[in-house]
């Protein structure tokens, strides 16, 4: 996809195209994009969460975790808690 392209589609979503909105999803996902997920996430795109907390998770980013889970996700509370089961496990 060329730079155009994307302004384009960026700006299809910002007016409120869904589809547009989930192809920005998918590609940001394939390219481990977090700051076009947050940005999506932050305009109210729940698939966008899903996908930074999936990402978040492969990376062991807690932080990024830990800032979802504070905005309201319960996926990434869930990953945090289950993060944190293991490292108790490790430890014994």
């Amino acid at each position: 996809m060329t730079d155009h392209e994307l302004l384009g589609l960026r700006a299809r979503a910002a007016n409120g195209d869904q589809d547009a909105v989930d192809q920005l999803v998918e590609l940001a996902g394939e390219r481990g994009d977090m700051d076009e997920l947050r940005r999506l996430a932050d305009g109210g795109s729940t698939d966008a969460v899903d996908q930074l907390v999936e990402l978040a998770s492969e990376r062991g980013d807690t932080e990024e975790l830990r800032r979802l889970a504070q905005g309201g996700s319960r996926d990434a509370a869930d990953v945090l808690a289950e993060l944190a089961e293991e490292q108790d496990d490790d430890s014994k």
